[in-house]
């Protein structure tokens, strides 16, 4: 009885680890956010100068990632996760003690290569110690730190950088690391090292400066300067590499990524959803905080607590979605989340506005979060069950590195619709502001009284008339900016749900045909 509950327990524990891996990494990437500006005042640096705290970081994460398949192979997974979070724990408290922003960005490289590694390798580690009848739950325990993590980020960092100090963001990680690295020797199961095999160098060659080139473009966000020939000799650059790495890992003995695991259809088409999820969930991050705090006037501290509502749901859920695919499948649970999704994007397209109240925000926010923290683990879970035992190192390695391409797509996309958005609806509301505009007029004429009345004289007041009807067209040409960007994530929501129509709902398992390649069959 004793034995069963252990073997019971075992997993859990594991779990436990994995979590405060995940969570780490994670708030760590959102956390740095709201400290940028005081990282500006304490280094003497610029904005450009700044930029790169972060994009250092995510850079390092897209060329590490397609890195754990081979390393666990190699170490093992507990070895390989356990010198990743103490990589990471290391960096955080380098990073806390950085006396310039050249010494940050490298412990920032530092601390990314350990926080990279940690999330494929902990997916892969639940998929051995869980079985496959559970992993539904599993996964749904494990996204509530995934989701939660980007959520709860802004509210802590604001937190810490108004009543505390800044370096604190980085070094709180210390003793939560250090107790993580402790149970990880305890909890996790260790596998004996193999011997070392050649590394598919070009692979990984290939694959570090295409991830690294696009990342670095897309990584300027709607302010990509195509005139600067920099830009479009990075993008051929990382498109060539690309496509040397896919042609690469197809004909190589042991690639890095084993590309053929992509014939797998529910595999492939789960990482087309997530992808497509993870572009919309980026473009919500990214425009809501946007809006509540440059539009609204919230303080990056009110701007996150308005959103954990909606991050506290999604995490309460995931279990729930988990425990409901292990009985029922992808598709029962998947389809509904995201019409629930789509229909709550929608409507908060129509939530930016200046009326809206704070409470109907956190409302619409929470129904979002409903169809998210259902959809989202089931999608990544039926994929992956789509892979049989051997390859899931690799499998979870390729699923961690396209989500890090498509949340950078997906910040990307939606800066270039706001900023082209914008400039459209400025253009269309200028062109009202004529002679024969009542409404126009009439809001002119009053202005004019207005400033007349403080001092100015009848010229200098219409002009500050004209300047400020002007700001107030430049405010809502980009709030209906922001509204289209949110609608358009609604839209996207609909390409996954009809992507999803097209996944089998039975859970599948793998075997080697005899040419070695892989092939599903049912259970």
């Amino acid at each position: 009885m004793k034995k069963n509950s252990n073997e019971s327990l075992g997993p859990w524990l594991s779990m436990m680890v994995i979590i405060i891996g995940t969570f780490m990494s994670i708030l760590s990437s959102s956390i740095i956010n709201v400290a940028l500006a005081k990282m500006m005042t304490v280094f003497g640096v610029s904005l450009d100068d700044i930029k790169w705290v972060m994009t250092s970081y995510t850079l390092t994460l897209g060329a590490i990632i397609p890195l754990t398949g081979y390393l666990q192979e190699i170490f093992g997974a507990k070895k390989v996760y356990t010198v990743a979070l103490g990589m990471f724990t290391i960096g955080s408290a380098l990073c806390g003690f950085a006396w310039s922003n050249s010494s940050m960005i490298v412990f920032r490289v530092f601390q990314a290569i350990g926080g990279g590694m940690m999330q494929p390798v902990g997916m892969a580690i639940l998929y051995k110690v869980f079985p496959r009848e559970k992993i539904g739950l599993a996964f749904g325990v494990y996204g509530i730190a995934a989701m939660a993590a980007p959520a709860i980020g802004p509210t802590l960092g604001g937190l810490i950088i108004e009543k505390l100090d800044w370096r604190l963001i980085f070094t709180v990680n210390i003793p939560i690391g250090i107790i993580g690295v402790i149970l990880a020797i305890i909890l996790l199961e260790d596998e004996p090292m193999k011997p070392f095999k050649s590394i598919d160098i070009i692979g990984f060659l290939s694959s570090t400066v295409g991830i690294v080139s696009i990342l670095y473009v897309l990584g300027e966000g709607a302010s990509i300067d195509w005139s600067d020939v920099k830009n479009p000799m990075l993008i051929a650059l990382g498109s060539l590499s690309l496509i040397l790495f896919i042609v690469n890992e197809l004909t190589h003995p042991d690639p890095l990524l084993d590309l053929r695991v992509l014939k797998l259809f529910d595999f492939s088409i789960s990482l087309i959803i997530v992808s497509v999820l993870t572009i919309a969930l980026m473009g919500i991050s990214y425009v809501l905080p946007l809006f509540l705090q440059n539009i609204r006037g919230y303080t990056a501290m009110e701007t996150g607590i308005i959103m954990l509502p909606s991050a506290l749901v999604m995490g309460a859920l995931m279990p729930v979605s988990g425990r409901l695919f292990d009985k029922f499948g992808a598709k029962p649970i998947v389809i509904p989340g995201l019409i629930i999704l789509a229909a709550a994007s929608f409507e908060l397209s129509k939530v930016i506005n200046m009326n809206s109240s704070k409470e109907f925000i956190i409302l619409v926010s929470c129904i979002r979060a409903i169809g998210l923290g259902i959809a989202m683990m089931p999608i990544s879970t039926v994929g992956l069950n789509a892979v049989n035992k051997e390859m899931i190192p690799k499998a979870t390695a390729l699923n961690s590195t396209i989500r890090q391409i498509a949340s950078s797509i997906g910040i990307t996309l939606i800066t270039v619709i706001i900023q082209s958005k914008t400039n459209y609806n400025y253009l269309k509301l200028a062109e009202q502001i004529t002679n024969y505009n009542k409404v126009a007029n009439d809001t002119i004429g009053t202005l004019t009284k207005l400033y007349m009345h403080g001092g100015l004289s009848q010229g200098t007041a219409k002009v500050s008339a004209l300047t400020k009807l002007t700001t107030i067209i430049q405010g809502q040409a980009t709030i209906d900016a922001m509204a289209y960007a949110i609608y358009v994530t609604g839209a996207i929501v609909i390409v996954a749900i009809v992507l999803t129509l097209l996944m089998s709902n039975e859970k599948k398992n793998l075997k080697k045909d005899k040419k070695g390649d892989f092939m599903q069959i049912q259970k």
